[in-house]
């Protein structure tokens, strides 16, 4: 495999030369103090990818792969270095990590296999230097698994994804109004009947046509360990999201006492079926704060604060109209003193970021929690456009930049008739190849405050893991490529030579079972005809 097919690229190479190292049946794997869990991950699946042991070794002997740290390193920085055995060195164990998935594509796409298909094949790699570090310490995928489920497995696959990939953040959207996926022990009904819908809408909400079976799924709190744990195995931070206070249909469902009952009768409330903007909003009640106390008080419990400092509470798209209509919110805006129903989720919002801070967590938020005003120690997730962020970021709170008109990666990949379901604007690989996280009108202080960047997955016309795949591959490898490589302005970049590279991607991806969509348009059973989606013409304005 050749040095320049690597995504995401790689700082600085120093040759290849020849090939004096061969990952053969005698090949070591030696791991010094505080590298043992990439040791095991290491045997786990490079050595049952490409059929061999791996056993403890001597460090820096011939035919050895040793893995050590030096702090003289930044923290996700590595060195590889190949010549009678193979180095990693890594500022942390995540460095060593990164390290290590570089190793796996420079042996080829067999390495990205569960079982060896010919153990007798020769496994070299030429002699070289590769230094490498990401340019942002967030760079993440969100998922959204509350339109539809995806249930554990693919879950693990897909943090097996992300780390191929060098992404480090998980954002797992985990409940909204279609379902509530995580189970609260105290609150059964979350799950009982907030996990279930009787059907879903097809397509676009425009679209008439229904799949009348029923839909739900959860993770158990045990399921939620499981996941928590691998992730953090592989250097993964898991940021888990409750959306308040809009977004909540599904659990006012189970709960109609969280709703504005004095507005309607929430008892008539069922987990919604179709897609969109709901009005049914949460109650900004004490007994609201204290359930949703509640809730995240066991949350907090499954994603501990070292995998997890982040808590992500929604507070996107939460129309006001039941508030304006309920005498229960105008009294409450009337006791806090509020100016009206945008400073009164400002007031929800902040009780949640104290609540949080008290307990050693920071929360982050869409970027409408900036209305009304922003909590001050609140991060932002800039949806709606680089506006969101580079306000927050000029008032000095942290964002993670993934405008919709860039890396939502539920938009559609092509204009073309063939696409599934399209949805919103064309956002091609060579777009998001070109898509630049930090604007470049941010002063240098407003500028450190861009934690990093993420893409977004919404599932609405993302029935199950397969369209799942098509919709985020190839283009979260250009993603992960614009989050972890020092690129030039977007204009400048070399989209022909990553094209170049894909093709050698292609082949780890085919390895890995990801049904992507191919370069020449959908295969066949990838299309969905007749199925209402939602395109948007035109180049995405850039706000």
């Amino acid at each position: 495999m050749s040095l320049t097919d690597l995504i995401p690229a790689p700082r600085a190479v120093e040759g290849p030369y020849r090939t004096p190292f061969v990952l053969g049946t005698g090949t070591a794997l030696a791991a010094a103090p505080g590298t043992e869990g990439v040791a095991r991950w290491l045997r786990s699946t490079l050595g049952s990818a490409l059929g061999r042991e791996l056993p403890p070794g001597v460090a820096g002997a011939g035919h050895t792969i040793t893995l050590r740290i030096d702090p003289s390193l930044e923290p996700e920085a590595y060195r590889l270095s190949v010549a009678s055995g193979v180095e990693i060195v890594g500022g942390t164990a995540a460095g060593v990590f990164w390290g290590a998935q570089t190793l796996r594509q420079l042996l080829g796409p067999d390495a990205h296999r569960r079982a060896c298909v010919d153990p007798e094949a020769w496994r070299g790699i030429a002699h070289q230097v590769i230094e490498d570090a990401p340019r942002f310490p967030w760079r993440g995928l969100m998922l959204d698994v509350s339109r539809h489920f995806l249930p554990k497995d693919d879950v693990l696959r897909y943090l097996d994804l992300l780390a191929a990939h060098k992404l480090n953040v998980f954002h797992f959207h985990l409940t909204d109004d279609q379902g509530w996926r995580i189970e609260i022990k105290r609150y059964p009904r979350l799950t009982d009947v907030g996990a279930w819908r009787t059907r879903t809408k097809y397509g676009h909400r425009a679209s008439e046509l229904w799949d009348e079976r029923p839909h739900g799924g959860y993770y158990s709190q045990d399921d939620i360990r499981e996941i928590v744990a691998y992730a953090a195995e592989r250097h993964i931070t898991v940021v888990p999201e409750i959306d308040i206070p809009g977004h909540s249909q599904a659990a006012i469902a189970a709960y109609p006492e969280l709703g504005n009952t004095d507005v309607i009768d929430t008892t008539t409330l069922s987990v919604w079926d179709n897609w969109g903007i709901n009005p049914n909003v949460l109650a900004p009640t004490d007994n609201t704060l204290r359930f949703y106390e509640g809730v995240f008080e066991e949350l907090l419990g499954l994603f501990p604060a070292a995998v997890s400092p982040f808590v992500h509470v929604g507070g996107d798209e939460c129309p006001k109209d039941q508030w304006k209509a309920s005498p229960a919110a105008q009294a409450r805006i009337r006791e806090l003193g509020l100016a009206d129903e945008d400073e009164l989720q400002s007031w929800f919002i902040r009780h949640f970021d104290t609540w949080l801070a008290d307990r050693g967590r920071r929360l982050i938020g869409w970027d409408e929690i900036l209305e009304g005003g922003l909590a001050p120690g609140a991060a932002v997730s800039s949806w709606r456009g680089y506006g969101g962020g580079i306000a927050a970021a000029e008032a000095g709170h942290d964002v993670v930049m993934c405008p919709e008109q860039q890396v939502y990666l539920d938009h559609r990949q092509h204009g073309g008739a063939q696409e599934p379901m399209p949805i919103g604007y064309v956002r091609t690989l060579e777009d998001v190849y070109r898509f630049e996280p930090v604007p470049p009108a941010l002063s240098p202080e407003a500028a450190a405050h861009i934690l990093g960047t993420q893409a977004n997955v919404w599932t609405e016309v993302m029935q199950d893991r397969s369209r799942v795949d098509y919709q985020v591959f190839p283009r979260l490898a250009a993603f992960a490529e614009v989050a972890w490589s020092a690129l030039p302005a977007p204009a400048e970049r070399d989209f022909a030579d990553f094209e170049r590279r894909m093709t050698a991607h292609y082949k780890r991806l085919d390895a890995l079972g990801v049904d992507y969509r191919p370069p020449g348009g959908p295969l066949p059973w990838q299309k969905r005809p007749g199925v209402i989606g939602r395109p948007i013409e035109g180049a995405p304005p850039n706000v």
